[in-house]
């Protein structure tokens, strides 16, 4: 399909400021995937897109985490390998079934995940000791990643208040391991859908450059600021992705209410 130069433009801003909340605290679809498909992308080829651009801006924010020793390369390997396998069947399964039945579900992790960060003892911003072990982490985000390669917004909020909760992680450092995490399953899913050809190269690409530049300026604030500004851009993001699912009535949760 074709765009305008303007439309490009109105993309790439929405792409940088979706870094920005990316490398932070995940979440940065709820703006680039309803901004594509405003833009009259399809959804699954929306969803494609969203992965080429969002993999360059997950990238850079690693890169930038990596460069301060924040990341524990060795330690989140086979995690790593879970969200990309995870990921990768997610993919797949998105090209063959309607991805519409899991927005009655997501709004429900999300408001669980809300009262967490609200109720819970302020974060610290060193790790604690872990409730759970690696089987349960490769697990969990393995499960993750297969969400996050058949829809995606909200995977790097699912993926720090995993760390953070189960794993006794502190807030900057969750975010950190799980943008690698998250970059791992963004590659993944983007492999399976260039291989589908769901992806639009053209405005992906535009989308990717501004999404590094906001990747690089979201992981120097997460570091400079920690806990004190992630923990609201988490709650803040998933309140937003919340009230943008359960605004649409062919939501199955919204239908439910709906109909009583």
């Amino acid at each position: 399909m074709e765009v305008g130069l303007e439309v490009i433009a109105a993309l790439m801003a929405v792409a940088f400021v979706a870094g920005v909340i990316d490398a932070m605290a995940g979440g940065g679809g709820l703006l680039t995937i309803p901004a594509l498909m405003a833009a009259g992308v399809p959804p699954v080829a929306a969803i494609a897109t969203n992965k080429l651009q969002s993999s360059f801006g997950t990238a850079s924010a690693v890169y930038a985490f990596a460069r301060k020793g924040r990341i524990n390369f060795r330690r989140f390997l086979w995690p790593a390998v879970a969200a990309f396998i995870g990921s990768a069947f997610g993919a797949w399964v998105l090209q063959r079934l309607d991805p519409s039945f899991l927005e009655g579900f997501i709004p429900i992790l999300l408001l669980l995940m809300v009262v967490y960060f609200l109720v819970a003892p302020k974060a610290s911003e060193e790790d604690r000791h872990s409730r759970l072990g690696m089987a349960s982490l490769i697990l969990i985000v393995a499960v993750i990643g297969f969400y996050d390669g058949f829809f995606g917004p909200g995977t790097g909020s699912f993926l720090t208040t995993v760390l953070v909760a189960l794993f006794g992680m502190g807030l900057v450092s969750a975010t950190a391991h799980t943008k690698l995490l998250n970059l791992a399953s963004n590659v993944a899913a983007l492999v399976t859908l260039v291989i589908g050809g769901q992806v639009l190269w053209a405005i992906g690409l535009a989308m990717a450059v501004a999404s590094v530049a906001g990747g690089q300026v979201g992981a120097r604030l997460a570091m400079r600021v920690g806990g004190k500004m992630i923990r609201p851009v988490l709650v803040v993001m998933a309140l937003l992705l919340i009230a943008k699912l359960l605004s649409d009535p062919g939501n199955p949760l919204t239908a439910f209410f709906l109909t009583r």
